[in-house]
């Protein structure tokens, strides 16, 4: 029975699918696997010729491979690896180069013959790309073919570099890629310009004779694209698709990448359910988006129909079910974020009490602050709250050279009408232009420059946090160590950037905290300074009475909004209230027209906030609830 009620569950996936708890978790089993087919080999003394990927999905894979290797005495000299893919042209000694990959995260760590390493070469002359690629294909066979190849999959539903339009029968080819995943690459290159717009990849139909194909993928950004490539129709359009063809592949997911399959995200459409609040909330109102009605005029007749029977059954009758989920959404709305003094705060999002409250702000960027919640900030000091805002980096990678130069011309310009020394200042432009004419994609600022775009959007910080109605002296600069190292890729963190944060916490005693909860952002910066504010009052939460008292709020906006059955505090905002906020966000006058890192979203940042947070309040309207102009939306984390 419990095998009936999985295929019941899975029936609309057309491959098998294992769900983790977290990447780690997968990540360690997919390690596993290969190590065993490693020792396999090794007892019948035969290569295990392995299939590789680059990017971000794999990277714990193989840092357990090599803690296999140096801890377990794993040996790699029976292994015979090629790898999916390179960027075309590409020096194997390039920072982005996958043979720079490969060395670093696991070849230069473990016990394998180099020559028995295959990798495409990004080197070749253009008319010697075909004979490479049918003597790679050659080699792959001479040596008993792939015994399991992983994958990841990109968010055009690519496989390697197998982009949209590509044939299931493909071999080893020159392609061109995708502007999707051109974007998604810039920030390794330092700006999509940069990315190569060509690479060599093996074809569809070489991944197919693998012995064994696993697919990895983790986090949300991924969730789209699993969906279709597990749940969709076969289609060109969609190139991972193709392995619903295959009888020897498995899907490898964390529980983000497999959240919009169908048994995680509709569970009522393939299975009984533990109706609990949430899950009611959610379908009830996917309920009313499908039917595109509101929810005080939903049916009996809709649930029934529309794999909701149980909950009709066990919760009804349906039209109290509708009144609770109403009323619920009704109470997720107020004008008081930070609570209504005086006021029955019984089904209001926020406490009555005390009525003029400490709050942080947290910004991870110097604009996350009024991009997601100006709105809401604004009307934080309007009702005399103490808020305080705390711009956790600098984010001085995202500000153009020739603004740089700009700012430094000004300076030597005021100087000299000012009658002031000017030699130092001109000598560092003189410096700063050397640098930038030559500079490569992708590299390293000078000290001087990275202090040059810091203090530029931190000028513009203050100037958005003084429009919104701050004090200098409640305007925070934390410049956390973790980000200050200038590169794209960050350090890790470390005590210090905790240390800092619980100080300043400490400090001011914040009866509410904000905290950027858009974990998609391109960067990965707002989930490291998140986990960086959790960490901190987790610990100050073992010595301090205050903390008990603190709650913690998660905003978006910058990169995408909650949905609707998640939000716990809506924040309506008039015409003049967006106004104000775009206002704030204009402010931010080095990440207007085009930021350097942008996204995959062409729109500015105030009109990205401008619409989403209309799409919010129309999502809210369209279930029968009151109309605003806009609305801010967020989620209560209880720590």
């Amino acid at each position: 029975m419990a095998r009936l009620n999985l295929l019941e569950e899975t029936r609309f996936e057309k491959l098998p699918v294992s769900v983790f708890e977290n990447p780690k978790a997968a990540s360690l089993s997919v390690a596993h696997r290969i190590g065993d087919l490693i020792k396999e080999k090794q007892k019948n003394n035969s290569k295990a010729v392995l299939g590789l990927a680059t990017g971000a999905t794999p990277i714990a894979v193989y840092a357990e491979l090599v803690r296999m290797h140096k801890e377990e005495g794993l040996s790699f000299k029976n292994v015979i690896t090629f790898n999916l893919d390179e960027y075309y042209p590409m020096q194997p000694d390039a920072a982005q180069s996958y043979v720079s990959f490969m060395n670093d995260h696991l070849f230069d760590h473990i016990d394998i013959d180099k020559n028995n390493v295959n990798i495409p070469d990004g080197t070749l002359k253009l008319e010697d790309i075909p004979a490479f690629c049918l003597a790679y294909e050659k080699k792959i066979t001479d040596v008993g073919g792939l015994d399991i190849q992983i994958l990841g999959i990109g968010r055009t539903g690519h496989i390697g570099f197998n982009e949209p339009g590509s044939a299931p029968n493909s071999g080893t080819r020159l392609v061109t890629l995708d502007d999707l995943t051109r974007r998604d690459a810039a920030r390794d290159f330092g700006g999509k310009s940069f990315v190569p717009t060509k690479a060599i990849t093996m074809g569809i139909g070489t991944i197919f004779k693998a012995r064994e194909i696993i697919l990895m993928a983790w986090n949300k950004k991924k969730a789209s694209i699993i969906k279709k490539a597990v749940e969709g129709e076969i289609s060109s359009e969609v190139p991972a698709t193709y392995l619903q063809l295959s009888d020897h592949v498995e899907f490898i997911l964390d529980q983000d990448a497999a959240s919009q399959l169908t048994r995680f995200d509709t569970p009522w459409l393939v299975k009984d359910c533990v109706w609990d609040d949430v899950l009611t909330r959610k379908a009830v109102i996917w309920l009313a988006n499908t039917l595109s009605k509101p929810i005080l005029k939903l049916t009996e007749d809709d649930f029934n129909n529309n794999g909701m029977a149980q909950l009709a059954v066990e919760k009804g009758p349906v039209y109290n079910i509708n009144i609770h989920i109403f009323n619920k959404l009704q109470h997720t709305i107020t004008g008081w974020p930070g609570g209504k003094p005086n006021a029955d705060d019984s089904q209001r999002p926020e406490r009555a009490e005390p009525a003029k409250k400490r709050v942080v702000l947290f910004s991870p960027h110097p604009d996350d602050d009024v991009i997601s919640m100006g709105g809401t900030f604004i009307r934080l000091v309007d009702q005399k709250h103490d808020v305080h805002v705390a711009y956790q980096t600098s984010g001085n990678t995202a500000v153009w050279d020739d603004d740089a130069l700009r700012f430094v011309e000004f300076n030597i310009d005021f100087s000299e009408k000012m009658g002031m020394g000017q030699q130092g200042m001109k000598d560092l432009y003189q410096n700063m232009r050397k640098f930038i004419e030559k500079k490569q994609p992708n590299q390293v600022d000078t000290p001087e420059i990275q202090s040059v775009k810091g203090l530029i959007r931190k000028g513009e910080a203050i100037a958005g946090a003084r429009y919104c109605g701050l004090e200098d002296d409640h305007i925070h600069f934390m410049a956390l160590p973790f980000y200050e190292s200038g590169k794209n890729q960050k350090n890790p963190v470390t005590e210090k950037d905790i240390e800092q944060t619980m100080e300043l916490l400490q400090k001011i005693k914040p009866e509410q905290v904000f905290a950027a909860g858009d974990f998609e952002d391109p960067h990965g910066t707002h989930i490291v300074c998140f986990n960086i504010i959790l960490a901190a009052l987790q610990r100050l939460a073992k010595t301090e009475s205050w903390v008990k008292d603190c709650w913690l709020w998660l905003y978006r906006g910058a990169w995408l909004e909650f949905e609707t059955y998640e939000i716990e505090m809506a924040v309506p905002l008039s015409p003049q209230e967006v106004e104000r906020k775009k206002f704030a966000i204009f402010k931010h006058q080095s990440q207007k027209d085009r930021a350097v890192f942008p996204g995959d979203d062409a729109r500015e940042f105030w009109k990205r906030a401008e619409d989403r947070n209309r799409e919010t309040a129309q999502a809210y309207d369209n279930l029968g609830l009151a109309e605003y102009e806009a609305m801010e939306a967020f989620v209560r984390y209880k720590f």
